[in-house]
């Protein structure tokens, strides 16, 4: 991941007081964060802990953390599927104080930028409208529904985006 993603991005959130915070690599050092980013944004299926493990530490993922005085406030996780040319944006979560600030846009971009895939892939919950907006805002679009694929029965809209210039 490093050829592909600086080490350290800082950015400004527009409010009224600036919020500066970093885009950097998470590693397995960051798993008790990322635990509690996950319980706080997916309270229904957060990912369990060995699925946080394979995310921070497994080969063929990138793992691109937002953070703020040390803390993490953000996170984007995906897959690179080469045999299909196809990068998988596996999670994309911000805290819930730190929303609507464009941590989510800016992780979103960075994780696709590191996948490297002419082609990028997610997918939300049916009812996730707000995160639905932001992939829409971000060139995704509808491609198929997973019935009864999330925890309690939700469907899961899966949307792709083209990224022409990681094509062949």
């Amino acid at each position: 991941m490093g050829e592909f993603f600086p080490t350290h991005i800082s950015y400004a959130a527009m409010t009224e007081r600036p919020l500066f915070y970093e885009l950097l690599p998470a590693t397995l050092g960051d798993l008790s964060q990322l635990n509690a980013l996950e319980k706080a944004c997916f309270p229904l299926d957060a990912w369990p802990l060995i699925e946080q493990i394979a995310a921070l530490t497994f080969p063929a993922t990138i793992r691109i953390k937002a953070e703020h005085k040390g803390r993490m406030i953000g996170f984007v996780g995906g897959d690179i599927r080469r045999a299909h040319q196809t990068g998988w944006i596996t999670t994309l979560a911000v805290l819930p104080e730190y929303r609507r600030l464009g941590i989510g846009e800016a992780l979103l971009r960075a994780g696709e930028q590191a996948l490297r895939m002419p082609l990028v892939k997610l997918s939300v919950r049916r009812t996730n409208l707000e995160a639905q907006l932001l992939y829409l805002k971000n060139g995704y679009h509808k491609v198929e529904t997973w019935r009864r694929y999330y925890e309690g029965g939700e469907d899961a809209i899966v949307m792709e985006k083209d990224m022409p210039a990681f094509k062949l």
